[in-house]
């Protein structure tokens, strides 16, 4: 199999695309030298509490402060982690798998309360939620890859080029920026994931919804979660054909 990166700013409790993302990679590098979102998944997500979608947002420093990248975002007001935990116990408390999960999500909500950077929050979480899924994670961070380019696509080629890679699999989502001709001038194979045909489960939402928390998904299938990753499957079961 091809050496495969794959580059992606961190994303609080993500939901299962992006921890396909994680399986699918021999190295996950965490791209948060870039600007900070507002409104996007960066900070926050999305949990299933009393049968309907909730948002868990992560409070956070931006006023004047909109250019800096995520890696220099910090939280600013460190009770969002005993209110993010009090709401996951209410929502998941009588699921089948919560029990299995509860003692170690506490202690990551009490480590994380104290954290002041979104990016080592978001961390925590990636590493904690892979062990659970069974993931065996290699990240790496893009800051400490020296930068020569100058273009969004240059910066993940030599990002690529820099750890060897031979795959690099993308979101779908930057189909709309990347120039593959580049990863072609490298000898890269540019792939991108297909978020399509996820299996559902016993989900307590009124109307099933794909893209919240792998909590959710945790909760209700316990170690059966992984199962529901396509690149556990068929190890080119997330690529798009």
């Amino acid at each position: 199999m091809p050496r495969t990166v794959v580059i992606l700013q961190s994303n609080y409790i993500p939901w299962k695309g992006y921890f396909d993302l994680v399986n699918s990679a021999d190295v996950f590098v965490i791209y948060d030298e870039v600007q900070f979102t507002r409104r996007d998944w960066r900070n926050r997500n999305k949990i299933i509490l009393n049968g309907k979608s909730h948002w868990l947002s992560i409070p956070v420093e931006t006023k004047g402060k909109y250019e800096l990248p995520i890696n220099q975002i910090k939280v600013s007001d460190h009770q969002w982690a005993k209110k993010h935990w009090a709401s996951i116990r209410h929502a998941y408390g009588k699921a089948e798998h919560f029990a299995s999960y509860e003692a170690q999500l506490a202690k990551a909500y009490e480590k994380a309360a104290k954290l002041d950077y979104l990016t080592d929050i978001n961390i925590l979480f990636l590493e904690l939620l892979s062990d659970f899924l069974d993931i065996t994670h290699n990240l790496a961070h893009s800051h400490k890859i020296p930068r020569t380019a100058s273009y969004p696509t240059g910066r993940l080629v030599e990002i690529c080029q820099s750890l060897e890679a031979q795959r690099y699999i993308s979101g779908p989502s930057a189909k709309a920026y990347i120039e593959k001709d580049q990863f072609e001038r490298a000898q890269i194979e540019l792939c991108y994931a297909n978020y399509a045909d996820y299996p559902q489960y016993n989900q307590t939402s009124e109307t099933f919804e794909h893209g919240v928390s792998i909590l959710d998904l945790l909760m209700h299938e316990g170690r059966g979660a992984r199962q529901h990753l396509k690149s556990v499957s068929n190890s080119n079961g997330l690529i798009s054909p």
